[in-house]
């Protein structure tokens, strides 16, 4: 046990960003962010760029990055948020003021599971089973007044 307290390095801060993918750059709100934690800016664009080739440049990634003591960190990126895909997959820039009453789209049982294979591989996902994420998005476009429908008509 008291090798594994060796082991961790004490932790400055915990910072929560939202960057566009391939699109971290040094100047702000990334650089000064980090800038002021005294970390390597331009080795985390360059890794942040590079883990983030395969999504369209428009694609808002959430990162979570943990800052140490001794200026190095570490930092997961995660898929965009559910209401994104569905905004995407239904075709609207923003959702219904009323939902329950006004359906702002609609989207496929298809569109859910696509979204739900791609957040399984989130961190915080990978042990939920694909149905009950397909539950939660489906829960998530119902309060964004999004139908859910078999096929689209």
């Amino acid at each position: 046990m008291a090798a594994a307290k060796e082991l961790r390095k004490p932790v400055m801060a915990t910072v929560r960003l939202t960057i566009n993918a391939t699109q971290a750059k040094p100047g702000p709100p990334v650089g000064a962010i980090l800038g002021q934690l005294k970390l390597n800016l331009m080795a985390f664009c360059k890794d942040f760029n590079a883990r983030t080739q395969k999504y369209s440049i428009d694609t808002p990634m959430s990162v979570s990055l943990i800052a140490y003591k001794d200026q190095t960190f570490d930092y997961v990126i995660k898929s965009p948020t559910v209401s994104w895909f569905l905004k995407k997959a239904a075709g609207i820039d923003s959702a219904s003021t009323r939902p329950g009453h006004i359906v702002a789209s609609s989207v496929t049982l298809k569109h859910v599971y696509e979204i739900a294979n791609i957040k399984k591989e989130d961190p915080g996902c990978k042990h939920l089973e694909v149905e009950s994420i397909c539950k939660s998005i489906i829960g998530t476009a119902k309060s964004m007044g999004i139908k859910v429908v078999k096929e689209l008509e």
